[in-house]
C-alpha cells in the first residue's frame, strides 16, 4: 500500500506545512529583582489536548443488540453526541485554537451502526454512503486518529475508503508497506498553535497502531502490509519530528500501558506497549493510550534515559470518557518548553448529546434500528448468558451447535469428513439473550459482537486437554467448602470472558479447588475417557486460531477448512434457514465446575 502523499502532506507535512492556529497565553508574573527594577516575564503559553479511543461505531447513546438507550451498572453513557457536547465546551473554555482533538482508533467497528455500512450497505460501493464515523468526527472536528487493530476487520478496501472520507489523517507509523517497509499511512501529523509571544508552538502527533494485526487479521494484511513494534517506530520517528521543529510531541497508541501480550510469542512485538514507549523512547511528552478498554485518567512513567516523566492517559471505550492533557509551556532560551502538563478525564453521561451530531445521522440511526428489528423466526424458550461464564447454558451452546454444523457441512465428501467435530465458544456479553417467541437479527447478533470468522483446525485428544486446562485459568482458586460467590469467581488474572472457552462435543469437569494447569478431569468423549492420541476438527473463531488470547496449539494446528463470512453471521442465517430454535435438539450439559467432585452449582 503506497503512501497517500496528497492527504499526507496536505494534512500532516513537516513544520513549513503545518496547519496554523491562533492563541492565548496567561498572563505571567512580575518579579522583582535585587535594584527594584521588574525582571523581564517569562513568556508563557498553555493549550488542551482531547483524546477518544475505542470509540467501536459508537454514535448515539444506543445500544442496537437491546435496541434501547445504553445503560450499565455504572451508568455510563457511550457515543460520539455526548463527546461532542464536552468538545465543544472545552473549546468554549479554552479557546478552540487552544485545543486539538485525537482518537487512539478503533473506530470503524463494534455496533451494528458500523457493521451496516462495512456490510450491508457498504461504503465501497459505486455511490455508496459516507461512514457515519466520518460523518460524525468530520463535524466534531477531530485533527487526527491513530489506527486501531479493528480498523483492518473489514479488509483493506474499506479502510481506505473510510480514510478518504475523513477529513483528518489516519495515522500508523508501524503500519508498513510489505515490500517497500515504507509507511502505509502518515505517521504523523503536525500542527501551529499561535501564541501572543511570537513563535507558534509546534505540536506533532505521531500514531501507532498494534503488531497484534499480524495475527487477528492475517487474511487481510498477509503480504500487502507489516506491523513492526511501537517502541522501535517511536525510536525512530521521535527524533525525526523534534529534528523538524516539534515543540511538543504526543503519541497516539493503539497499545494498553500494561506491557503484556495475548498472543505470547508469536510475535517478537509487545501488544501494551505505550508504557514501554514512554519507558525507553525519549522526546515524548504524553501518549494517549487505547486498546485496553481500561481507563486510566493519569499515569506518569520515568524515560530511563532521561528522568523525564511522561504522562499516559486512557478514556474509557465507546465514547464514555473524553481525556484532557493540559500542557504549560514556557518560552526558554529561544524555545517553547514544556513546563507542566497533566491529564484528566471528563465522564460523558454528563453532558447532553449533540443535536448537531444526532440529526446529521438520524436516517442513518433509523435504517439500522429497523435493520436490527427484522424478525429471522422462532424460539421455544427464552435463553440468557447471564450465567454463561460459570455455568453450561443453552445459549451458548447454539453458538458452538451452529458452528459445528457448518463445519460438518463444509468437510462432508472429503478426508476429513468422517472425524468428529468439537466447537469452541465465548460468553461475549452476560446480558444477551435469546426470547421465547419472536428472534430478530439483534437477537441472534447480540450473542456475537465481534467480527469474527469461522475456521476448523485439526487437533488431537491431549491438545484438546492442554487447550481446557489453558482456558480453566480464568476461575478464582476456590478451596472445598469456602462459600462460592459467582461475582468473584471469575475474570481470574484480569482474564476477560471472551478468553474463556468452553468445548462443545466433550463431557468434562473443572475442579476450581486445584491450582491452575491440574483442574480438568473426567474428560470423555461420547461416554468414554478421551483418547490422547484421537484426532478431532476443532470449529474455532479465527481471533483463536490466529493466536488471540494465547491458547495453546490451535493457532500452529493444521488448517482443514475456513470461511470468510462472519459467524454472526452464519447464526442468523441458521436461525433463518430452521424457522424455530429449539435448545431440546442441542443443549446439554457437558461440563461443570466441581471441587474435589462436589459440583459447585
Amino acid at each position: 500500500m503506497p503512501l497517500n502523499r496528497r492527504k499526507f502532506l496536505g494534512k500532516s507535512a513537516a513544520a513549513t506545512g503545518v496547519a496554523l492556529a491562533g492563541g492565548v497565553a496567561a498572563a505571567p508574573s512580575v518579579s522583582a529583582q535585587a535594584s527594584g527594577k521588574p525582571a523581564r516575564r517569562k513568556k508563557r503559553y498553555s493549550f488542551t489536548v482531547m483524546g477518544t479511543t475505542d470509540l467501536h461505531g459508537n454514535v448515539f447513546n444506543w445500544d442496537y443488540f437491546t435496541d434501547k438507550e445504553f445503560d450499565d451498572k455504572d451508568h455510563n453513557d457511550v457515543g460520539l453526541a455526548k463527546i461532542s457536547t464536552l468538545v465543544n465546551e472545552i473549546r468554549e473554555q479554552r479557546g478552540r485554537r487552544n485545543t486539538l482533538l485525537i482518537d487512539a482508533g478503533d473506530t470503524i467497528q463494534g455496533t451494528q451502526l458500523s457493521y451496516y455500512y462495512a456490510k450491508i450497505d457498504p461504503i465501497t460501493a459505486e455511490h455508496g454512503p459516507v461512514h457515519p464515523m466520518a460523518q460524525a468526527m468530520n463535524s466534531i472536528g477531530y485533527d487526527a486518529a491513530a489506527l486501531g487493530n479493528h480498523e483492518f476487520n473489514y479488509g483493506i478496501p474499506v479502510l481506505r475508503k473510510f480514510e478518504e472520507q475523513c477529513d483528518f489523517p489516519l495515522l500508523g507509523a508501524n503500519a508498513l508497506d510489505a515490500k517497500t517497509q515504507k509507511p502505509a499511512f502518515p505517521p504523523y501529523f503536525m500542527k501551529r498553535l499561535r501564541t501572543p509571544h511570537g513563535r507558534d508552538v509546534k505540536v506533532a502527533v505521531l500514531g501507532l497502531t498494534n503488531p497484534g494485526i499480524a495475527i487477528w487479521d492475517k487474511a487481510n494484511v498477509q503480504g500487502r502490509m507489516t506491523f513492526p513494534g511501537l517502541e522501535e517506530q517511536a525510536a525512530k520517528w521521535v527524533p525525526k519530528l523534534r529534528s523538524m521543529g516539534a515543540d511538543v510531541v504526543i503519541v497516539s497508541a493503539h497499545s494498553g500501558s500494561s506491557g503484556t501480550s495475548s498472543y505470547g510469542d508469536q510475535l517478537p512485538y509487545i501488544e501494551n506497549a505505550a508504557g514501554l514507549v514512554a519507558e525507553q523512547v525519549p522526546g515524548i511528552d504524553a501518549i494517549l493510550v487505547g486498546h485496553a478498554h481500561t481507563e486510566i485518567p493519569e499515569y506518569f512513567v520515568e524515560n530511563k534515559q532521561t528522568g523525564k516523566k511522561v504522562v499516559l492517559s486512557e478514556p474509557l471505550k465507546w465514547g464514555q470518557r473524553l481525556t484532557l492533557f493540559d500542557f504549560d509551556l514556557v518560552w526558554s532560551k529561544g524555545c517553547w518548553t514544556v513546563e507542566k502538563v497533566g491529564a484528566k478525564v471528563l465522564n460523558s453521561n454528563t453532558a447532553a448529546e449533540d443535536k448537531k451530531v444526532t440529526r446529521l445521522l438520524s436516517d442513518e440511526h433509523k435504517k439500522v434500528v429497523a435493520y436490527v428489528n427484522q424478525v429471522i423466526g422462532t424460539s421455544t424458550q427464552a435463553m440468557s448468558t447471564a450465567e454463561g461464564p460459570y455455568k453450561d447454558v443453552a445459549i451458548i451452546d447454539l453458538i458452538s451447535h451452529v458452528q459445528a454444523e457448518t463445519v460438518k457441512e463444509a468437510l462432508k465428501g472429503g478426508q476429513y469428513a468422517a472425524l468428529p467435530v468439537l466447537s469452541q465458544a465465548s460468553c461475549f456479553s452476560r446480558t444477551a439473550g435469546i426470547p421465547a417467541g419472536e428472534v430478530t437479527i439483534k437477537d441472534a447478533a447480540g450473542l456475537y459482537p465481534f467480527e469474527n470468522t469461522l475456521e476448523a483446525r485439526l487437533i488431537t485428544g491431549a491438545q484438546l486437554k492442554d487447550y481446557l486446562e489453558f482456558s480453566a485459568r480464568y476461575y478464582v482458586q476456590t478451596a472445598a467448602g469456602v462459600p462460592v460467590d459467582p461475582a468473584k469467581l471469575t475474570n481470574a488474572g484480569n482474564t476477560p470472558d471472551y478468553n474463556y472457552d468452553a468445548l462443545y462435543g466433550v463431557t468434562y469437569e473443572i475442579d476450581i479447588a486445584k491450582p491452575v494447569g491440574s483442574r480438568i478431569a473426567k474428560l470423555s468423549f461420547e461416554g468414554k475417557e478421551l483418547d490422547p492420541k484421537a484426532e478431532f476438527v476443532l470449529a474455532v473463531n479465527n481471533y483463536r486460531a490466529s493466536g488471540g488470547g494465547n491458547f495453546p496449539h490451535v493457532p500452529g494446528a493444521k488448517q482443514l477448512w475456513a470461511n470468510s463470512d462472519e459467524i454472526r453471521n452464519t447464526i442468523i442465517q441458521w436461525v433463518q434457514a430452521k424457522g424455530t430454535v429449539d435448545p431440546g435438539q442441542f443443549a446439554s450439559v457437558d461440563w461443570k465446575l466441581t471441587r474435589d467432585g462436589t459440583p459447585v452449582f
